[in-house]
């Protein structure tokens, strides 16, 4: 009697469910104890049934095995982990190096530079961005100009406002009372002007014994005005 190949789903029957996990439980207990004797390999296994029963083998301690597995696990994961990581750092760092590349590359087709090798149509597409960002840029310094013209009118208006104020208070100040004037006070000399005349001074000088002819002593004669 040819066996009917067996579907992997799920037996629906409890019944019959029941049944095949006994079978196949039993054969797999068998296979890893075979596994275990034959190979002298370290095998645990653990079963646990539809209604939480366990079923263990194991050629040596379950609790040794499992921790044999986690400490392989942890560091076959932890150096896998740092590979796969490195090289994901890798392939980001040359696709940020041909981004990067490529940036420049336009950078400089923007700015008029290595355009020999662009085709018509990618030369227009430069021209139609150039002038979109001109436009945006003419736009922008624009509104600028539109927003300090406005402060400067804003601050005329109330530069005006202010010297209105100041026109009002002044209007409004009372008047600064007069101060006397001080008396000039002239000071006259009474004294009599001395108008000096030219006069003569005649000073004679005689040399001789006395008794003599005084003319003919005369030294000198000497006349001021």
């Amino acid at each position: 009697m040819v066996r009917g190949k067996t579907q992997m789903k799920r037996i629906e029957n409890p019944t019959s469910r029941q049944v095949t996990f006994s079978k196949r439980r039993n054969g797999l207990l068998k296979k890893a104890f075979e596994l275990s004797v034959l190979c002298d390999a370290e095998v645990a296994l653990v079963v646990f049934s539809p209604r939480g029963k366990l079923y263990e083998f194991a050629s040596g301690s379950v609790q040794k095995t499992i921790e044999r597995y986690r400490t392989y696990t942890k560091d076959n994961v932890s150096s896998k982990t740092v590979q796969q990581d490195i090289e994901q750092v890798k392939a980001n760092a040359e696709d940020l190096a041909k981004k990067l590349e490529a940036l420049e590359a336009y950078k400089r087709k923007l700015l008029g530079e290595k355009l020999e090798q662009c085709s018509i149509e990618e030369l227009h597409s430069l021209e139609v961005k150039l002038e979109k960002s001109l436009h945006c840029i003419r736009g922008r310094k624009t509104q600028l100009l539109e927003e300090q013209v406005n402060k400067l009118k804003e601050k005329e208006m109330t530069l005006l406002k202010n010297n209105e104020d100041l026109r009002e208070k002044c209007k409004n100040q009372p008047p600064l009372p007069m101060t006397p004037a001080r008396p000039v006070i002239t000071v006259e000399d009474d004294r009599p002007e001395q108008n000096v005349d030219a006069m003569d001074v005649e000073t004679e000088l005689y040399i001789g014994l006395p008794g003599r002819d005084p003319r003919r002593n005369k030294v000198a004669e000497v006349r001021s005005g």
